[in-house]
């Protein structure tokens, strides 16, 4: 087998299991040089680095894991791409926003560092509440808008994407779905652009069914924190986030749904939201626009407004 082209480093700031689970994968793609997982806890980024560098010769990959506690970011600098997991999770019956006064002040000081020290990375943001969060790294790093992006679309998608093909028992792979807008009850799927086997949804499942996936796909995050009692979901996330950071990497174009800064797109503009984007190795090259039905399109600017004002609040925080 030939040599992987291995290049660059990208650092996972955060080393519970969202952040350890995305270390874990983004090494195991074996496109990267290093991976740095970052955490306060001394020892613990450590622990968890040594154990997946140990696993490298049973699962044939090189890219090596660096671990550094203490809340240090010395090895991280010059990172590509930072993945900023740190914050606390939801427990059972809190929202993603009652989290927002204790991971904004996280959040803050984790973008002012990772400004210091990798002042050319594109940012991948997965803290909660997720559009809030994104809003204010920006504002922290002060880079470029596009340079900063959040990881929502991508889970809610794949969420949808898997709650269609339970219903209809058929591959995952067989389903299309999209959603939009925020990471949160002003979540927008797009029954419109959802598919299986190339039909549409509509034709395949009654309306009131797909009501019932879409509401279930909102409520996504809470029913598998409501089953763990302790913690939040972690496999589908880390997932989500690592492969975003692929697609900066690889720089070929790859259009997901992500939280971009939208700006005159969808009539739209001057906040992040759930869009549908191209990714490349500066970040967001731009927002890709779908036809939407009014519904959806009313959902989309609804959700617009609902997170510019919160976000105008991360401000200050």
């Amino acid at each position: 087998m030939a040599e992987r082209d291995r290049q660059g480093k990208v650092t996972v700031v955060g080393a519970g299991f969202y952040g350890s689970t995305t270390a874990l994968r983004l090494a195991e793609y074996d496109l990267f040089e290093t991976v740095v997982l970052t955490d306060i806890v001394e020892g613990k980024p450590e622990g968890l680095a040594l154990d997946i560098n140990q696993s490298r010769p049973i699962e044939g990959f090189e890219t090596r894991v660096v671990g550094v506690g203490g809340g240090s970011y010395e090895g991280t600098e010059g990172s590509d791409i930072v993945v900023i997991t740190a914050g606390l999770p939801r427990k059972p019956g809190m929202s993603r926003m009652d989290l927002i006064e204790t991971n904004a002040g996280i959040v803050r000081s984790v973008a002012e560092n990772v400004a210091r020290t990798s002042p050319d990375a594109v940012v991948i943001v997965v803290s909660n509440p997720l559009d809030e969060m994104t809003a204010l790294a920006q504002l922290a790093t002060g880079f470029p808008e596009a340079r900063v992006m959040g990881q929502a679309g991508m889970l809610d998608t794949a969420r949808f994407t898997n709650n269609v093909a339970e219903e209809c028992g058929v591959p995952v792979d067989s389903v299309r779905t999209l959603t939009l807008g925020s990471h949160g009850d002003t979540m927008v799927p797009v029954p419109s652009r959802c598919t299986v086997d190339g039909r549409p949804l509509a034709d395949v499942l009654p309306a009131d069914r797909i009501a019932h996936l879409v509401d279930r796909t909102r409520n996504g995050g809470a029913e598998v924190v409501a089953l763990l009692k302790t913690g939040s979901a972690y496999y589908a996330p880390s997932a989500a986030a690592a492969r975003m950071a692929r697609a900066v990497r690889e720089d070929a174009g790859a259009v997901m749904p992500v939280c971009a800064w939208v700006d005159g797109e969808y009539g739209i503009s001057g906040v992040y939201l759930g869009v549908e984007a191209e990714i490349g190795r500066a970040g967001v090259r731009r927002v890709v626009q779908s036809d939407l039905t009014d519904s959806e399109l009313a959902g989309l600017r609804e959700a617009a407004e609902a997170v510019r004002a919160k976000q105008a609040d991360v401000a200050d925080l």
